[in-house]
């Protein structure tokens, strides 16, 4: 009988082997995909989204195309009247794809960007299968207690993840981790053909530091695998540097970089 062998671990070097990196209109795509929003709407290459005013994603708009847009300085108050009508605040979208001028006109109108996030990406090499960890179908009171624990949490998002299993067309999965009987970690994984977005990944303070961010991340690539991704991708504040840390470990590089431009 021939001796067993073992396989050497993935490098980095070796899981980008081959690897395409998506790029930002793709990866945007499949943002707006992963995060439904109720009620959309284009204006030229602007896409408008609103949803109950929780997270950003479902409550902004963006351009599609990086092209000159000639309309710019008018369509920048017909879209500000249409999230009046909605009883929403403006809120941009800024990523490469922006026009140009963009940022000067809205500027120029008293909007102010935040610090930023990025948006990261790399081969889906990570995954590994998790005793503890559950892929649900929606999420649930275990899932939403751990997310609860997020400083960046309100009724408004909690509603809107609730409400978003039901119109979402894409597969998507809410991991839970389970660690000594209580729900203790989770990550919102979305399959958009080959790219796996990760969201909402959290651990509940009483277990952190124990690498159950790194855990829950390769339950839900695993999970993705079995879909047929194989990129991995999501975003993440600029200023999240152990989060950064981590993402890169596992062989994720930044792609580009957005902020969201809203009146004080």
């Amino acid at each position: 009988m021939p001796a067993e062998t073992t396989s050497a671990p993935q490098t980095d070097a070796s899981r980008r082997e081959g690897w395409q990196p998506p790029t930002a209109a793709l990866l945007e795509q499949a943002s707006h995909n992963a995060v439904p929003a109720s009620r959309t709407g284009f204006d030229g290459p602007f896409l408008l989204r609103a949803f109950l005013g929780g997270t950003g994603r479902a409550n902004a708009v963006s351009s599609l195309s990086p092209a000159p847009d000639v309309d710019l300085a008018t369509r920048i108050p017909r879209i500000e009247a249409a999230y009046a009508r909605m009883a929403l605040p403006p809120r941009f979208r800024s990523t490469p794809l922006d026009p140009p001028g963009l940022t000067a006109l809205l500027e120029a109108r008293g909007y102010r960007g935040d610090t930023g996030s990025l948006v990261m990406a790399g081969p889906l090499g990570f995954g590994t299968a998790e005793p503890g960890a559950v892929p649900l179908e929606a999420p649930d009171d275990a899932w939403l207690s751990v997310i609860a624990t997020a400083d960046y949490q309100t009724a408004a998002r909690r509603e809107e993840k609730q409400r978003a299993p039901a119109m979402m067309l894409h597969p998507a999965t809410w991991m839970l981790l389970r660690l000594e009987g209580r729900p203790a970690a989770t990550a919102q994984v979305a399959v958009d053909g080959r790219l796996a977005g990760f969201f909402d990944v959290a651990v509940h303070p009483d277990f952190r530091r124990r690498g159950l961010g790194r855990r829950i991340l390769a339950a839900g690539a695993d999970w993705a695998a079995a879909q047929g991704a194989d990129t991995a991708w999501l975003q993440v504040s600029a200023g999240n540097t152990p989060a950064v840390t981590l993402y890169q470990a596992l062989g994720m590089q930044e792609m580009y970089r957005y902020r969201y431009f809203l009146k004080p």
